[in-house]
């Protein structure tokens, strides 16, 4: 009998919450050992990214001696770090960026309509929560879900919009966009 493959990972769990709407997707789960005197003690950690689907988003780990209480502790602390970003047509990223992390090291591009998300387990499970439909990721470096979750955030948390560029820089979206719109004019006049 052949299963079904399951998203977010190796944990491959979702629930979505009422009060809230948020959805949070369990990345991974970890079992540890300690070794005592009478044997081995098994603990748990549990990576957890938490969204709204309209923008933000936060992981967090959790460690416990059950795999509930872990994944609880890890979804309190990802509702606590949880960030905006900001996307163009509430589909995908306003431009290409780049993010890292200790050894993992992320590149996300925006994508046409239709595209789908394309990118690797962990950084899936970030897309999905956050609410982009079209995007192209490609890790680079490490496989780590912990590392590539934070070297995703990092990327993320670089990412900014038309209208605080322009704030930042004391001008008009208009002003930004207009050099390129008037060069793609005088291209098409030419030909």
């Amino acid at each position: 009998m052949a299963r079904e493959p399951r998203e977010g990972g190796r944990g491959g769990r979702e629930r979505e919450r009422e009060g809230d709407e948020l959805v949070d997707k369990l990345v991974t789960i970890n079992r540890v050992a300690k070794v005592v005197k009478g044997g081995r003690r098994f603990a748990f950690a549990a990576l957890v990214v938490v969204g709204d689907q309209k923008g933000r988003v936060g992981y967090g780990a959790g460690k416990a001696r059950e795999v509930p209480e872990a994944i609880r502790k890890a979804t309190e602390r990802a509702k606590r770090g949880m960030i905006r970003v900001p996307m163009k047509e509430g589909r995908t990223l306003h431009h290409d960026v780049a993010g890292h992390f200790g050894a993992g090291k992320v590149v996300l591009r925006s994508a046409e309509a239709g595209t789908g998300i394309i990118a690797g387990g962990p950084m899936r499970a970030v897309f999905e929560s956050l609410g982009i439909n079209d995007v192209v990721a490609k890790s680079l470096g490490t496989r780590n879900p912990h590392n590539m979750v934070k070297a995703t955030f990092d990327a993320l948390a670089r990412c900014a919009s038309p209208r605080s560029v322009a704030s930042r820089r004391g001008k008009k979206v208009a002003e930004i966009f207009g050099k390129r719109e008037q060069a793609i004019a005088a291209e098409a006049a030419d030909v």
